[in-house]
């Protein structure tokens, strides 16, 4: 029987767990949801020996070096692997489009020091299938929650463009991956409609009936350093790749959709 062992049960690797359970397979799995602990090294070694299948969700350390590689890395070999990254890799694209061939930051030595984009080129190293993730959205968590809220922001970038996904459909392109023993490589997982935060925030109040949030100029708004510097990227994720090579389709080709799913 297929065993995964997940490294980091958290929102989105929690949708997969579920695919994959209801699909017959043994899943085990770190995290605060997860049944075993990452510091247990006895316990994840055990887990190691039996799964036939790894997925990492685990974010590589803010100084550097990915906490699953380092720790554990030895007793990966062999195994089918897989990791969660994020489109962050490709940097400022001043709105041009990405596909898995554009170099990331740590290839192209752009910009800062980059640990996601360090992680994902080692994972890539070791033959993982790397899942390349825009902006993630879904029960709980999106441009309906925010305006409900009363946090919702719109940012004065007319030009500022990014993509985004519903998190059911990380999940079917990473099943699909999963059953299909993909080719080893990297993934863009995105839905078809690039576009500004702005517009997503307008729809998701009129679905709701509720005023617009003030348009801020990015000094204005005050943003945290994070959120400052995702405003600071601009691009378009290209999903051609999945679609040709997993036969993945997104339920939610745009936000309207999964919004509207949502609601």
């Amino acid at each position: 029987m297929a065993h995964l062992l997940i490294f980091g049960l958290g929102y989105t690797a929690g949708r997969i767990a579920e695919a994959m359970r209801a699909r017959g397979w043994r899943v085990a799995a770190t995290g605060s949801a997860g049944d075993i602990a990452f510091a247990d090294r006895d316990a994840v070694e055990a887990a190691l020996a039996e799964a036939t299948h790894i997925l990492s969700s685990v974010p590589p350390a803010r100084t550097g070096g990915d906490p699953v590689l380092d720790t554990y890395g030895t007793a990966l070999s062999g195994k089918a692997l897989f990791y969660l990254s994020s489109t962050g890799v490709y940097g400022d694209r001043a709105g041009a489009w990405v596909d898995e061939a554009t170099p990331t930051i740590a290839q192209s030595g752009e910009g800062r020091r980059n640990a996601r984009a360090e992680a994902d080129l080692a994972w890539l190293a070791l033959g993982a299938r790397v899942f390349r993730l825009p902006g993630i959205y879904g029960p709980g968590r999106s441009a309906l929650d925010r305006v409900r809220a009363g946090q919702a922001r719109r940012i004065d970038l007319p030009d500022q463009v990014f993509s985004r996904v519903h998190v059911d459909d990380i999940a079917s392109g990473v099943v699909a991956a999963l059953e299909q023993d993909a080719p080893a490589g990297a993934y863009n997982l995105g839905d078809d409609w690039p576009c500004s935060g702005n517009e997503v925030t307008e729809h998701a109040c009129r679905l709701l009936g509720l005023p617009l949030p003030p348009l801020e100029s990015l000094e204005e708004a005050n943003l945290s350093e994070m959120a400052r510097g995702f405003y600071m990227e601009n691009r378009r994720v290209a999903n051609g790749k999945a679609k040709r090579v997993l036969g993945w389709q997104p339920k939610y080709p745009t936000y309207v959709e999964g919004l509207a799913a949502l609601l």
